[in-house]
């Protein structure tokens, strides 16, 4: 390997762990800033209520699988949610053995509240720190995380290339 590429790779890691650190440090603050409502929803709670809005009926295997937990890690938030009204839990007309779970219009309007009181301090925060040329960044920041989130990176690769040695991205690099 070059020295400019291992210098590559190495700036490569330092900018995944400040990144990584970042959206930490971010999604932490996001859950401290949510409003003392009788029944707030977790971060696993609000994830399990959007992908069942964004996906329809799952399964607990497939919820679990999306969280990268195992489906008894997911037993009691299932239950309250269930609890709270705002899932439905039914068994597969295919599978007797399996449970369908769908989000339920309490569910939807849980989400919605939680998804609203979030981005209303973030865009006061952001309003307050960052000028206008610093949120335009932003927003392009933005649609390039959610192409690094859709990215499909076998598992043990760590180099920024391509198999035909060019390097990827929506700009060159530097």
């Amino acid at each position: 390997m070059s020295d400019v590429a291992d210098d590559q790779d190495q700036h490569d890691l330092a900018l995944a762990e400040s990144l990584r650190w970042a959206v930490s440090r971010l999604a932490s603050r996001l859950r401290a800033e949510q409003p003392g409502r009788s029944r707030p929803l977790s971060r696993l709670a609000a994830s399990v209520l959007a992908n069942l809005r964004h996906s329809g009926a799952l399964t607990p295997s497939d919820l679990a699988a999306i969280e990268g937990l195992q489906a008894q890690s997911l037993t009691r938030v299932l239950n309250e949610l269930e609890e709270q009204g705002r899932i439905h839990r039914s068994r597969s007309e295919v599978d007797a053995r399996r449970q369908n779970i769908v989000i339920t219009e309490a569910g939807r309007e849980a989400l919605r509240a939680h998804v609203r009181d979030g981005n209303a301090w973030l865009a006061a925060a952001l309003a307050q720190t960052l000028s206008p040329a610093e949120r335009g960044v932003l927003q392009i920041a933005a649609g390039l995380l959610e192409q690094v989130a859709a990215a499909e990176v076998p598992r043990g690769h760590h180099g920024p290339e391509t198999t035909s040695g060019q390097t990827r991205g929506a700009a060159a690099a530097l």
